[in-house]
């Protein structure tokens, strides 16, 4: 029996939720894990290595001794600073020889141009490393579980029995937990013919927000009621955590949102069906969770 080549994963951006459930993915499944932080201070999942890069700089030390990669785009809404991260990213890969690169949107991506910055920086950087020369799949995800535990939306839900988002109630969503993109991005590292492509991935259940407060009250065993909280003020809320800068490009994702309600909807069973994954559903999820003890996700 042939011993399969050793795999040496780096992760772009392990310091965050996103990046730290990849590596932790990665690290469970046996390989040797590098996950790449902007700095030494930010905590990763045991096991893990770390490299310390301050993106476009530092990318091709990044990937030294790299087999696979996986890019998680950072927060960042600048047109030209995105577009050098994406060229280092792309250069850095195709000199590592990677044999997979999965690039992460963290958010849906629309596919013409929309003047929302987060969407149209994403696209740009996605069409780079696509053409980089190295096999690499895209991942798109909706929103994430995880959100919903941030203490703006958490507290309400626990002294209000209200669940409070900025959404507008009719929009569909197939919310996402972050062990579920990590198993999407764990196949898609080398899961057979499937490079080139990209993948709008999502959970099990498609949910407009009286859904989601109907799941939470299902589990919960009381009643949950939706209500749509103003981008504006959710943006102020992020800004303390994420900067001024940063919320202000997370929030206009959920203005568009608001002008197009149909945009996170799209079907995710096509991705899991060539990526050979399960997510899990919302009342699972939430099941799973322990609500007195929530807690600010990124």
């Amino acid at each position: 029996m042939t011993t399969p080549p050793p795999q040496h994963h780096v992760v772009l951006g392990a310091g965050g939720a996103q990046g730290a459930a990849v590596a932790r993915r990665l690290r469970a499944d046996g390989h040797r894990v590098t996950g790449v932080t902007r700095s030494a201070d930010r905590p990763l999942p045991e096991g893990v290595t770390r490299r310390t890069a301050d993106l476009p700089r530092g990318a091709a030390a990044a990937f030294d001794g790299a087999t696979h990669a996986t890019a998680v785009l950072p927060l960042v809404y600048d047109e030209r600073r995105m577009a050098a991260i994406a060229d280092a990213v792309a250069d850095a890969a195709a000199s590592a020889r990677l044999r997979r690169l999965v690039v992460v949107t963290g958010t849906r991506v629309p596919s013409r141009p929309t003047g929302v910055a987060a969407f149209d920086t994403r696209r740009a950087a996605v069409d780079r490393l696509l053409g980089s020369g190295v096999p690499t799949v895209v991942l798109r995800p909706p929103l994430y579980l995880e959100n919903l535990r941030a203490p703006g939306v958490a507290g309400p839900l626990a002294a209000e029995d209200v669940l409070r988002y900025p959404l507008p109630p009719d929009a569909p969503v197939p919310w996402l937990a972050h062990a579920d993109l990590a198993a999407a991005v764990a196949a898609a590292l080398h899961r057979p013919g499937i490079a080139g492509a990209a993948f709008d991935i999502g959970g099990r259940d498609l949910l407009t927000g009286p859904g989601l407060a109907d799941a939470f009250g299902a589990v919960l065993g009381r009643t949950v009621a939706y209500r749509a909280q103003d981008p504006d003020a959710f943006r102020s809320a992020l800004a303390p955590v994420l900067g001024a800068e940063a919320a202000a490009g997370v929030a206009a994702t959920y203005h568009w949102a608001h002008a197009h309600p149909d945009h996170l909807a799209s079907d995710p069973e096509p991705a899991a069906r060539a990526l050979g994954v399960e997510p899990m559903g919302v009342r699972d999820w939430i099941a799973a969770q322990r609500w007195d003890r929530a807690g600010a996700q990124r």
